[in-house]
């Protein structure tokens, strides 16, 4: 079972404070870069792994998607999204995505948001969301960067000059990482690039983009805090498809 640390009150205190908690979509500096990788939703049938407080779901919801699957393992992450009121168009499970359970040829869009860095069966994930998906279905997630994975003590140092450099240590060694997160001891999975790219191949994905997230000079102007995500990036987005029976 994965570890479910968002069911541990003071790592969800801290959790629901940060902005795309409060806030939402709008408030995820990634969401447009994810969004503009979204086919057409009215009428498809989506499932959402990792749904967190469901706004994702409900953003579906409201551009005509015919139904919407919201799974998480956190049932404080889930409480708050059913507290937002009742959707006829969304349902929310609690569900493991390390031993996940979908219907075949079920959904158009499967969507996942910063989840996927927390499984440690990736294979057996990918299977089950490609199973699940129809001929021509999407698959678009993102997931912490490998860069971003990788160090031991993943903060920003300085080099002889001063200047802000990101350390990158054992990038090649994968598995598992303890780090220090609103609460000590959070796992997550680092895995190479190429290990990505080659999972997805490998399930019989079609990769369609990948995009190693970065603010525009737009994005600066208005939030000029956000200048040292120039310098590594923090989230990889990525779009695949389902290939059509021939």
């Amino acid at each position: 079972m994965s570890q479910n640390i968002y069911d541990q009150p003071d790592f969800f205190h801290g959790y629901s404070q940060l902005p795309r908690s409060r806030d939402g979509l709008d408030a995820a500096a990634e969401w447009p870069a994810m969004q503009a990788l979204l086919p057409p939703l009215e009428g498809t049938r989506i499932v959402d792994l990792g749904c967190g407080f469901g706004w994702f779901c409900r953003w579906a919801s409201a551009r005509h998607a015919r139904s919407i699957l919201g799974i998480d393992l956190s049932e404080n992450m889930l409480a708050r999204a059913r507290g937002f009121g009742h959707d006829a168009a969304i349902t929310y499970v609690r569900q493991d995505l390390e031993t996940l359970e979908l219907p075949p040829a079920a959904f158009d869009l499967a969507y996942s948001s910063l989840a996927l860095h927390y499984v440690s069966d990736l294979a057996a994930l990918l299977q089950t969301i490609h199973d699940s998906l129809l001929p021509d279905g999407h698959f678009v997630f993102s997931t912490e960067h490998p860069i971003y994975t990788a160090p031991s003590h993943p903060d920003w140092a300085q080099d002889a000059t001063g200047a802000r450099i990101w350390p990158l240590n054992d990038y090649q060694k994968e598995g598992p990482r303890s780090t220090d997160w609103l609460a000590p001891g959070v796992i997550k999975q680092h895995r190479t690039l190429g290990t990505l790219i080659n999972a997805l191949i490998d399930t019989g994905f079609t990769v369609t983009h990948v995009e190693e997230w970065s603010p525009t000079d737009q994005d600066l102007a208005a939030h000029p805090d956000w200048a040292p995500e120039r310098d590594r990036p923090t989230f990889l987005l990525i779009a695949a498809r389902k290939q059509a029976a021939p």
